[in-house]
């Protein structure tokens, strides 16, 4: 398998916690978004949406959207589990992770800073409120949502925390105060030190500078 994927990308981070539990060996094809790599011809062959990450299966098909590629990770890979087998409680991780990704995330990306700035004339500290807004916005819902841990859900670590450790580094990365939130940074510290987590952190990856 190979993983198109950046360092700093969060949605590419919550794969690679994916791929680094279930043990699965893979390839990293770093696209630096800095440069605008994801933007490229080139790119666009591998993923048309143009965004990260993308997984390219051994049999030639590629994957997109973090999600699908986590979910299809874990029915072809159930071991370990990523969302429970009762469907309650797999529609409660789903909230949790679903937050993140769709209503926090797409506010905050580089997409959407760069259009804040080119169009609409948004100054750092503008792109920094707007950043902070959003991710108190889901913050606030999620610590009301997560059940006593170690992990988002009980004992075991689920869709949900691979959603909430690459937002927390986000936050931190944006300075964002998250001193309210003490059982989303409980998960958040419980999480990272599992080795999984460990080797897919930005910092571990070859791209990371």
């Amino acid at each position: 398998m190979k993983l198109y994927s950046f360092f700093r990308s969060s949605a590419s981070y919550r794969v690679r916690i994916a791929l680094a539990l279930k043990g699965l060996h893979y390839e990293t094809i770093s696209v630096p978004m800095r440069d605008n790599s994801h933007r490229s011809e080139s790119y666009r062959k591998v993923n048309p949406q143009m965004r990260l990450p993308a997984l390219a299966l051994d049999d030639g098909n590629v994957l997109i959207q973090s999600l699908a590629i986590v979910e299809y990770l874990d029915e072809v890979y159930p071991e370990p589990r990523l969302l429970p087998a009762d469907p309650i409680e797999r529609a409660q991780v789903r909230a949790v992770a679903q937050i993140i990704s769709c209503d926090i995330h797409p506010l905050n990306n580089t997409g959407t800073r760069g259009m804040l700035t080119s169009k609409f004339g948004a100054d750092e500290k503008a792109l920094n409120e707007w950043t902070a807004y959003w991710i108190h916005e889901g913050f606030n819902s999620i610590e009301r949502l997560l059940q006593p841990g170690p992990y988002a859900f009980g004992d075991a670590i689920t869709l949900a925390d691979l959603c909430i450790v690459p937002q927390v580094y986000n936050a931190h990365r944006y300075n964002v105060p998250l001193d309210d939130y003490r059982k989303i940074l409980a998960v958040d510290a419980s999480a990272r030190q599992h080795p999984a987590f460990a080797a897919a952190a930005p910092e571990a990856q070859p791209d990371a500078a």
